[in-house]
Parts: C-alpha cells; sequence; structure tokens
C-alpha cells in the first residue's frame, strides 16, 4: 500500500485496519508512507518513502510553483527500486498528494510493472489540477481541464505564487490514464459519480464504503462529562483532524452564539491557536490518535454535528453513530450515505437554522 500517513489519520487508519484483514488471511503486508509517525503495533510493516528533508522540499516547491506531486523525485526514485526488489503481487495507491512522493516517476513503473494495481481515492485530487475537494469553490473546470484562475490556488496543497492549475491536470491526466490493470475503488456513490465525470472515467469504479472498527467504536463508559463539568449541559460534538473554515469551524462559532446557555459544544482537533480564539461555550481539544479515547468522547455527546462544506464519507460520522449518537449533518458529498440511526439527519449545507430545529427535535425524543 502506498498512503501520505500510515496508521494515523483517516486514510492511515483506513490502510492499517485493511492489513490487519489481508494479514489475517495469510497475505504479507507492507505499507508505504510519506510523513508522520507510525504508531507501534504497525512499525513491522511500515516502510518509509524519503525522509523529512524530502518533505521540507516538496513543499516548497508547491508553495512557490504549485507542484504538489511533483517533488521527491530522488526519494521516490529510491523507493521504486525497493518496491522491483520487494516485488508485489498487488499494489493499492491511497492518498498520493501529501507532498512526499512524484507521480512521474511512480506512474513510470506502474506503466509498465504488470502488477494489479487498486487505486482507492478518498478525495478529489486525482483529476483536478490543484484541490482536492472543489465542493464550496462550486468548482466545475476539473469536468473539461482545469485554467486560471484557479479558485482554490490558496487552499491546500496551498500555492503562494506561481499557479499551474493547467498544466497540472495535464500532467496528471497524462499519467493516469491508461494504466494496464488498474481499479479505481471509492468510498461513496457521490464520489463514483464525480470520477466518471472527469478524465478516469474509463477505469473500472467500484463503491466501497469505509468501515470502522466496531470493536473500538462502541457505547464506551467514561469519566469525561464529569471531568469537563458537563453534567448538566446538552454536550455537542465536532471532530476533524484539522479545523477550518471549510470543515465548518466558523459555523460552529455561529452555532454556540445561536444556542442558549444549556449547551455545550467540544470541537475535538483544534489546535493551540484556535484553541485561544474559541468562544466560552466551546471547549476545544486537541487532536488524539486514540481512538479508544475518540470512542469515549463520542459516547459521552448527546449529539455529533459535521457542519462540514467538502467531504467525500466522513468516517466520523459513522464512529458517533456506532458509540450510540446521533448525527446532524449537513448535506455535503457523500455525507448523506453515512446515515445509520433512526435519530440521525441530514440538513442543508450552510443552514444553521435547520440544525438548531433539529437539536430541539432531539432534545424532546431523545438523546440530547
Amino acid at each position: 500500500m502506498i498512503n501520505v500517513v500510515c496508521g494515523t489519520g483517516s486514510t492511515g487508519r483506513i490502510c492499517t485496519d485493511r492489513a490487519k484483514e489481508l494479514s489475517a488471511q495469510g497475505h504479507e503486508v507492507r505499507i508505504a508512507y510519506g510523513r508522520g509517525e507510525v504508531p507501534e503495533p504497525y512499525r513491522s510493516c511500515a516502510v518509509r518513502i524519503g525522509k523529512d528533508a524530502d518533505v521540507y522540499r516538496h513543499v516548497l516547491k508547491a508553495r512557490l510553483f504549485d507542484a504538489a506531486g511533483f517533488g521527491s523525485r530522488r526519494a521516490t526514485k529510491q523507493f521504486i527500486r525497493w518496491v522491483r526488489e520487494y516485488d508485489p503481487d498487488e499494489i493499492h495507491l491511497h492518498n498520493l498528494h501529501g507532498y512526499y512522493i512524484h507521480l512521474e516517476v511512480l506512474f513510470a513503473y506502474l506503466r509498465t510493472c504488470g502488477k494489479r494495481i487498486i487505486w482507492t481515492l478518498h478525495d478529489c485530487w486525482a483529476f483536478t489540477g490543484h484541490c482536492a475537494h472543489y465542493m464550496a469553490a462550486s468548482c466545475d473546470k476539473w469536468r473539461t481541464g482545469c485554467f486560471s484562475p484557479c479558485p482554490e490556488k490558496g487552499s491546500y496543497p496551498k500555492c503562494l505564487l506561481i499557479g499551474r492549475c493547467r498544466e497540472n491536470y495535464e500532467r496528471k491526466k497524462r499519467l493516469f490514464v491508461g494504466i494496464p490493470n488498474l481499479e479505481i475503488v471509492v468510498p461513496s456513490k457521490w464520489l463514483a459519480g464525480e470520477v466518471k465525470a472527469g478524465f478516469l472515467r474509463a477505469y473500472p469504479v467500484e463503491v466501497i464504503t469505509n468501515s470502522i472498527d466496531e470493536s473500538v467504536f462502541r457505547p464506551t463508559g467514561g469519566s469525561f462529562r464529569r471531568d469537563r463539568g458537563l453534567t448538566d449541559r446538552v454536550l455537542l460534538l465536532g471532530v476533524a483532524g484539522t479545523w477550518t473554515k471549510r470543515k465548518g469551524l466558523e459555523d460552529f462559532v455561529r452555532l454556540s452564539r445561536m444556542l442558549d446557555d444549556r449547551f455545550r459544544i467540544v470541537l475535538v482537533g483544534v489546535d493551540s491557536k484556535q484553541m485561544r480564539k474559541l468562544p466560552d461555550r466551546i471547549i476545544g481539544i486537541r487532536r488524539t490518535d486514540s481512538r479508544e479515547e475518540l470512542a469515549a468522547i463520542y459516547t459521552a455527546a448527546d449529539v455529533f454535528i459535521n457542519l462540514t462544506y467538502e467531504d467525500n464519507y466522513p468516517t466520523v460520522n459513522l464512529e458517533a453513530q456506532a458509540c450510540g449518537t446521533p448525527v446532524i449533518t449537513y448535506d455535503t458529498g457523500g455525507c448523506r450515505e453515512t446515515i445509520r440511526l433512526e435519530q440521525s439527519v441530514v440538513v442543508k449545507t450552510g443552514d444553521l437554522e435547520s440544525v438548531i430545529r433539529e437539536l430541539r427535535r432531539m432534545s424532546g425524543t431523545g438523546k440530547a
């Protein structure tokens, strides 16, 4: 497997969960990754692509020249030499963005390797000229060919100077189209439709929804509410790996000002700068990679709220519901497809009045 991280974050955990399944079936698995720490249980199967210095140089190249995916050439060549020696039967691609691998070097190998290749798309970056998501910008240039001005130039992977979305689009199209034995997997019907509208449409596309470990994400006891002084409050929860405007941070701030004092919002994943700016009715918690800790927080919450403006198939919705907590989610991307509990509900993206209306309904009939 090739992914930007191993064992952390949503895509990193998807890789390690799948690796455990395959290992249990008797297969040998290696996860090649580009950055971050690897949790101890997965270090024996992890293979690092390059070093921190390679990532920093790749980031600089992306910032200056809009070249995300076209740095780390030397590190990728070294990695491909390792792949040839290891000689896998199958190659599973995941997130290839994240400043760690050179697409041209990688796909020159994939085009001629003769292996079965499965590419799981977790976002839209593979078929755009720059961005991983375009929903918030309401941009559909990717359908026919990205061109300047790119409305997402300042978003991840952020470019400060020379935008090259048209060139990136054409390079990706040239590299990604016509790879023998390549299959695409997506976790939502929504993303499958987007893939079929872009230049990857010729490949077979299979929808395999993301799963979660329900031996971990289940109703879990704990003292979270008591420790935080929330025993007499309605606890509303949001979780994100990184909080941004597009993940709904500003909407949560607005929501906190619209609710009365019996409600408290807890946001998991905020950084220290964001924590200092949060209003009194929002409690910030730093990001945690402990799934057991997350399960206890999900269980403690009365309602999980997902105010994302860009998403594919958010596993946080699944995790919350597996812990018995209903979800209110914006109707973004594949969010609608994650609804499991009868109480959970989808509302129009950006409609906080509907969020409040659903909270009142839940307060009268359910967990809230």
